[in-house]
């Protein structure tokens, strides 16, 4: 491993001190690489939905509910009723985003859950 030199000057004393440090730059990691979101990759791999790409990026929120609603009842990965499928992936969606979804696109949102409950006639 690299080692470093550092010198320092003490304000006090006014003498220079050296010290040895390791170099963290030239250690290597032995640890897979994990995908930078894991929330990513849960909406890929776990058995959720097959997902419209974009949907969450719709203006309307009803053409949200619509598109979660078919991408529900057509996915063979989901293992719960469709209706708590679409309403978790959306759910999950709005929470992973957290605090850097706008407040706009926060409330589409939060509307295109009120549309989904009127779609699947659970109003």
């Amino acid at each position: 491993m690299a080692h470093v030199r550092k010198t320092t000057h003490s304000r006090k004393t006014g003498v220079q001190k050296t010290s040895t440090r390791r170099s963290t730059t030239a250690r290597k990691s032995t640890r897979r690489a994990s995908p930078k979101r894991w929330s990513q990759r849960v909406t890929k791999e776990s058995d959720a939905l097959d997902l419209k790409r974009g949907v969450f990026k719709l203006t309307s929120a009803k053409k949200i509910a619509i598109s979660l609603k078919r991408s529900a009842e057509h996915s063979t990965r989901r293992k719960s009723g469709a209706y708590r499928s679409a309403l978790s992936m959306l759910t999950f969606y709005i929470n992973r985003a957290g605090r850097t979804l706008p407040k706009t696109q926060r409330a589409r949102l939060e509307r295109a859950k009120v549309e989904l409950r009127r779609a699947f006639g659970r109003e």
